[in-house]
């Protein structure tokens, strides 16, 4: 009899053999819950893929989720609304694993998310994954189990808590070193109405949309980086009445996103007028390098260390002038050196720049670079 402890070994190793093929997300995200589902049984996984800067959801993978129209109150309810187990608390409490259950004590209609939405869908608890690595919050998964079915144990929040890193390597990689190519062409510009409705549109728009889809939710009318991106920008009209969450306030109305076609967007929304009919602009234009060099740059997972001396590199200093630029030895920017170089499998200055900056991506790793020469 295979016993519990040897089934959760497994599914680690299952998953981290995962990581190391450098799946797409897609693919990733569907292996990763049927290797889960082997240890944590359940009757779905939603994976959302977030902006690591303005954690905004960018994307989604869903097996047996809920329809379109409920997704999007999830995310109102996280930007603007008091629950149980949100994205930002988890975060902030350090524990990248919680299950609702646990956090209601066991009466999970204390939750506003279970009462409005989760219950009437036919779900009851769930368990929630911030994915997260040295390099900052790449996604979050949820896994939920139908009304009836027993709540979370303490050891399969443990399992998950345990490979909850792993997880975001995997997503991490598969986002950003799976044949990412820059952005390009005209800039599209949407105004959408208070119910997400496409008030107007241009022809750019209109063919980023079809570009970034919809990820084939049941209902779904727009990207979810649109509507994250719209609701972020509404929440500014509960700022000055202190309706939104101090978080939210604070958050940009701003998020990357990849496209299916490998493209990085970033999307902005700004709100065109106050009140409950309020209209929100969203402009879709392609990452400029400043936007997307960080996140090239965590994608091999350096240090600091390591981050400062591969800009220098970037801007063709020698080993000795980054060593005085940062007050260290020759020995010490050659150590990091070779770190950098077989984190991004490159095998000299010229390889490493080009594997940073894919296409025409720039060749500086900050905004403002010039500036310091």
């Amino acid at each position: 009899m295979v016993t519990a402890s040897a089934a959760h070994a497994r599914v680690r190793d299952e998953i981290l053999r995962l990581v190391h093929r450098g799946l797409p997300v897609p693919e990733f995200a569907r292996a990763v819950g049927d290797a889960l589902a082997r240890a944590v049984p359940a009757e779905g996984t939603c994976l959302m893929t977030i902006d690591p800067a303005t954690m905004l959801p960018t994307a989604e993978f869903v097996e047996n989720g809920l329809p379109a129209a409920e997704l999007l109150r999830l995310v109102e309810i996280e930007v603007r609304e008091p629950d149980f187990n949100k994205w930002a608390q988890l975060a902030r409490a350090g524990r990248p694993a919680g299950s609702l259950s646990d956090a209601t004590a066991g009466d999970l209609d204390r939750s506003l998310r279970q009462r409005e939405i989760r219950r009437p869908g036919g779900f009851s608890d769930e368990l929630r994954v911030v994915l997260a690595d040295s390099t900052g919050t790449w996604g979050q998964l949820t896994v939920f189990r139908e009304a009836g079915r027993p709540h979370f144990s303490p050891a399969e929040v443990e399992l998950v808590s345990s490979i909850a890193g792993v997880i975001a390597d995997g997503l991490r990689r598969g986002l950003l070193l799976g044949g990412a190519q820059a952005g390009d062409g005209d800039a599209g510009l949407l105004v959408l109405d208070a119910d997400d409705g496409v008030r107007m549109s241009n022809r750019a728009a209109d063919h980023l949309l079809d570009e970034l889809g919809t990820g084939g939710r049941e209902g779904a009318r727009l990207p979810l980086v649109i509507s994250s991106v719209a609701r972020q920008a509404r929440s500014v009209c509960g700022a000055a009445t202190g309706a939104a969450p101090a978080p939210a306030r604070t958050r940009p109305a701003k998020a990357r996103a990849r496209t299916r076609a490998g493209r990085w967007l970033t999307i902005r929304g700004s709100l065109l007028n106050d009140g409950p009919e309020s209209q929100v602009a969203v402009m879709l234009e392609a990452a400029r390098p400043a936007e997307m060099a960080p996140l090239m740059v965590d994608a091999y997972g350096f240090t600091d260390s390591e981050r400062r001396v591969t800009e220098l590199v970037a801007k063709g200093l020698s080993t000795k002038q980054i060593a005085a630029r940062l007050h260290v030895s020759s020995y010490t920017v050659q150590d990091h050196l070779k770190s950098v170089f077989a984190k991004s499998g490159s095998g000299s200055r010229g390889d490493l720049i080009a594997r940073l900056f894919l296409d025409h991506y720039a060749v500086s790793l900050t905004s403002g670079i010039a500036a310091d020469m």
